[in-house]
């Protein structure tokens, strides 16, 4: 298994704080079946600042130590970056870190409310030739009443990426059901750990795409394993239509509202 979004990198953000929690979620991660992670410390939050160079040289300790001890675990660099005003010209400088080397960067949304400058930026991205990956959007409440939204920004180019602990009912009832609406309306196209810590927010990816097989059916967990693969490897994912039967359809409706209401 692939997970694309984790916080494994020690004493950067409120992840791992040691090298005592990176080799312990290192070895839950190998446990549960886990052959690479992407590494996402958190960035332009407004508490945490780690700048690409920051993030790549500590990737490349941590997985030295990861090797001494004999883990058989990837890791790859990447970064959580909060919606701020000067992201592109921070992307242009090279501050910022697409996951793993491809063309996907991981985006995340305020809690409450969707950046009004989403949409342009998602464009704006997409013109730059990147993918923008958006965050566990089940836990934005202006998605979980206005899933349109979202939809509008998939329209646009963004994928979506949805957390285990939503799915497995760990964040509390508003988010569960959030989560599997948004699967099953097709808005998601890829699941996650967002892990913290070994034990008290570990990875639980197994365990989540064990009951999206449950409930959903096995092709809905081979689609979304096969997008992490396809992610990983900088291919192309693959949209949510033939899967999951409440898919968007009115994509292309929503694109050109878009375009109309920029012009």
């Amino acid at each position: 298994m692939i997970d694309i979004h984790t916080h494994i990198l020690p004493g950067i953000d409120d992840g791992a704080r040691h090298r005592e929690h990176l080799l312990e979620l290192a070895a839950a991660a190998v446990e549960e079946g886990i052959t690479d992670i992407i590494a996402t410390p958190h960035h332009a939050n407004g508490v945490y600042w780690n700048p690409a160079d920051r993030v790549k040289k500590l990737l490349a300790e941590s997985q030295n130590v990861l090797d001494e001890h004999g883990l058989p675990l990837r890791l790859h660099p990447g970064q959580e970056i909060r919606v701020y005003a000067e992201l592109l010209d921070h992307l242009e400088a090279g501050e910022l870190l697409t996951l793993a080397g491809t063309s996907y960067l991981l985006l995340e949304m305020p809690a409450e409310e969707m950046p009004t400058e989403m949409p342009e930026l998602v464009y704006e991205l997409t013109l730059l030739g990147i993918r923008p990956v958006i965050a566990h959007p089940e836990r934005n409440l202006q998605v979980l009443r206005e899933p349109g939204k979202l939809e509008e920004l998939i329209a646009l180019g963004a994928w979506t990426q949805a957390t285990t602990h939503s799915l497995l009912g760990l964040y509390g009832k508003t988010f569960e059901k959030g989560s599997w609406s948004l699967v099953r309306s097709g808005l998601i196209h890829l699941v996650s750990s967002d892990a913290h810590h070994a034990r008290r927010r570990g990875f639980k990816l197994a365990e989540a795409y064990a009951l999206l097989e449950s409930r959903i059916g096995r092709p809905a967990r081979l689609y979304l394993e096969r997008n992490a693969r396809a992610l990983l490897a900088g291919e192309e994912l693959d949209p949510a239509e033939e899967i999951f039967s409440g898919s968007p359809s009115a994509g292309k409706g929503l694109l050109r509202s878009w375009f109309r209401r920029r012009g």
